[in-house]
């Protein structure tokens, strides 16, 4: 055997065992998430809530989610909204003051960036006449079902200091490009998401429908300015031992991309983002959940090792082709399968069959399983979009998603 083929071998042997534990860890956990059970709220309302959301330019959808907001079961003395009018250039400030919000007027063309607009609230919320038990937290494009006050003020009073809501969409049915992104969150919400909060395990924030305990705001600070905020700050507390929990019920409607270069585009920031906080934490998160026997710190470090979830599937799918179609008189044909084909087919019929699995548990409109059809393809493009984001990791360049579709909540009821 030349050197050459000892060397392919060597790599793709690695490449096996990297993706086959990959994979079957994945497969392991996904069946706790199959259970779940409905909490009734148990608390009257107790903590006062500052609701943030951090807007540029969003005249346009900012209106229903103030109004979704104000409609919340829960009193309206116990609750401000707090909108950021971040360098915008349009009405978003006059939107937000007609629909009973405080705005908050913005300029900084240094510090862009939704992480850096939240820093800045928080610092001025607590210096704010009001006095708040939690921050609340949207993106500008959201809705928010009517309870979601009601059961984020339970978990605060089990004593749960960093709670992340149920992520939905508001727009699955546009396109193929959101009908997939749906039945990626959807996945993730129950086979992923409430998997771990069944394994007593650390959720991943999803940079809105997050609530975090003002105390907590206090003692170690926001300083998540980077272009995944969300994962930074978790991050920081699952080193502090502090876990953030999932609320499955606390639902959020978010709006996705509608055509691919857009979703692309939007994924290429998460993942640049992702991998600049690997570099800084995956190593001390894995380490220390080692070291302290810990499996909660192990876990998320092991979530940051792989950068996204759906990678896993594009990985086992691709070692799979591979392993299957050796072309001959090629390089590629002098490769050994360490693992059988046979291991890789289960697996990845494994890993797919938990997609239709999602939403069936999910009760989701039959639509959905449509989606199922191009989902493979969709599940393709995190290939390319993260091997770009590795070599791009350096990037700290904020680039906004426009949203230009205005969505109500009683229009989500009624279809």
């Amino acid at each position: 055997m030349s050197l050459v083929h000892l060397c392919i071998n060597i790599l793709f042997l690695v490449m096996q065992v990297f993706t086959g534990v990959l994979g079957l860890y994945q497969v392991a956990v996904a069946l706790f998430g199959i259970w779940h059970l409905r909490q009734p709220i148990r608390y009257d309302p107790q903590k006062r809530f500052a609701v943030v959301i951090a807007a540029h330019n969003e005249e346009r959808v900012i209106g229903p989610l103030i109004d979704s907001i104000m409609a919340q079961e829960y009193p309206r003395a116990m609750f401000d909204v707090h909108v950021i009018a971040d360098n915008c250039t349009d009405h978003t400030r006059e939107v937000t003051e007609h629909h009973g919000a405080i705005a908050h007027p913005r300029f900084d063309e240094e510090q862009r960036g939704k992480g850096y607009a939240i820093e800045w609230m928080i610092d001025k919320l607590e210096r704010w006449p009001a006095k708040y038990d939690a921050v609340v937290m949207f993106d500008a494009d959201n809705l928010v079902a009517q309870d979601f006050l009601r059961i984020m003020n339970d978990k605060l009073c089990e004593g749960h200091q960093v709670i992340q809501g149920y992520l939905d969409v508001k727009n699955p049915f546009d396109t193929w490009i959101s009908v997939s992104m749906a039945i990626s969150y959807w996945f993730s919400n129950r086979m992923w998401q409430n998997a771990r909060q069944n394994l007593r395990l650390s959720s991943s924030l999803g940079g809105t429908g997050l609530c975090v305990d003002m105390g907590l705001l206090h003692d170690i600070g926001w300083e998540a300015t980077g272009l995944t905020e969300d994962l930074e700050f978790g991050v920081r507390c699952v080193e502090r031992g502090i876990i953030p929990i999932w609320a499955h019920d606390a639902k959020v409607y978010d709006e996705k991309p509608m055509t691919l270069l857009a979703s692309m585009r939007q994924r290429l920031r998460w993942m640049q983002g992702h991998f600049h906080c690997a570099h800084h934490h995956m190593i001390p998160l894995i380490k220390a959940g080692i070291v302290e026997r810990n499996f909660v710190k192990f876990d998320a470090g092991v979530y940051l090792f792989q950068p996204v979830r759906f990678l896993i599937l594009f990985l086992t799918s691709l070692m799979m082709v591979l392993q299957v179609s050796k072309p001959h008189d090629t390089i590629m044909s002098h490769i050994v399968g360490f693992l059988p084909t046979d291991f890789w087919v289960v697996v990845n019929v494994l890993l797919y069959l938990q997609m239709p699995l999602a939403l069936f548990l999910e009760r989701v409109n039959w639509r959905a399983y449509f989606g199922l059809i191009l989902l493979p393809f969709f599940l393709w493009t995190w290939g390319p979009l993260v091997f770009q984001a590795y070599f791009t990791k350096t990037n700290r360049e904020w680039a906004h998603t426009v949203h230009k579709r205005s969505i109500r909540l009683d229009e989500l009821r009624s279809r």
